[in-house]
């Protein structure tokens, strides 16, 4: 099976969860499977995860959600703590769905959302995995790169000066997504450009008053976090070195690390067999 080309996402689904919409893909039979992706311009659940989707949905029953202001889900602008609206919400949405509980597979943005949804409604989280997240703002090691703004430089740079471009986005995964610039498929980078020029998500990125929502610090929450964790890391992720999530596995009670050879942030795309075979190895162990 060859998962490096993505095919073009199906029509996917609706659900009205505590007064917004998500849109969400599902696929497969099995243990409840969560899926959210990074805050990437122009990321979707199918964009980060619809190729390696199909390797999970032969035991799992697979919902690629599109987290709130991406993708066709709702646009709102966040009031207050980011990271907690985005926990309720996607718990709400778990409600409409019918999932009381579930096991949460996350790249960057959308593992910090899964990170704090585990801390504070632990009945309903399984197990987590977790690539490129940065939950809380402070390094073992050194500084982190950008004061820890890195992702969010790129997206001005991306939709500023002469505004979104294909060729920005292919610059944008190359430099911060993807070890081999090279083995990038055109396909995905057009998904990614298209859904970048949504006028509601290029007024969100050009809006001034941060319409994400307040900007939180996890470290206090790490530690109550009852699920048994994976953190799944690139050993070149562009934004976090290793010994981030290292000192991230110790702060969680029942924290593990892979690192993961050849690869940077998107793990699951560059490497989606080996991403696979990993992180299912994890799932299916018999976590309480």
């Amino acid at each position: 099976m060859d998962l490096m080309d993505i095919q073009a996402p199906p029509a996917g689904a609706s659900a009205e969860a505590d007064g917004v919409t998500y849109h969400y893909i599902e696929t497969g039979q099995g243990s409840p499977t969560v899926f959210l992706h990074g805050g990437g311009p122009g990321c979707t659940g199918w964009s980060d995860f619809g190729q390696v989707s199909r390797l999970f949905a032969a035991d799992r029953r697979c919902f690629l959600v599109d987290i709130l202001q991406y993708g066709t889900s709702a646009k709102p602008v966040i009031k207050g703590p980011m990271w907690d609206y985005h926990a309720a919400k996607t718990v709400a949405l778990m409600d409409t769905l019918g999932l009381e509980r579930a096991d949460f597979v996350c790249n960057s943005w959308g593992g910090t959302i899964a990170l704090n949804l585990a801390a504070l409604y632990p009945e309903r989280v399984r197990s987590l995995v977790i690539t490129g997240s940065m939950p809380v703002f402070h390094g073992p090691l050194a500084p982190l790169p950008e004061g820890g703004r890195r992702g969010r430089n790129a997206r001005d740079v991306y939709y500023g000066g002469t505004g979104p471009s294909w060729q920005k986005m292919r610059e944008l995964m190359a430099r911060l997504e993807w070890y081999d610039p090279d083995a990038i498929p055109d396909a995905t980078v057009t998904m990614r450009y298209e859904q970048s020029l949504d006028p509601e998500e290029r007024a969100l990125a050009g809006a001034s008053d941060n319409p994400r929502g307040d900007w939180q610090d996890l470290t206090g929450a790490l530690g109550r976090i009852q699920a048994p964790t994976l953190f799944m890391w690139g050993m070149y992720d562009a934004f976090l070195t290793p010994d981030y999530p290292l000192m991230l596995a110790r702060m969680i009670p029942r924290g593990n690390l892979h690192v993961m050879n050849d690869v940077s942030h998107h793990l699951q795309e560059e490497r989606p067999h080996d991403y696979y075979t990993v992180v299912s190895a994890f799932l299916n162990q018999e976590h309480a």
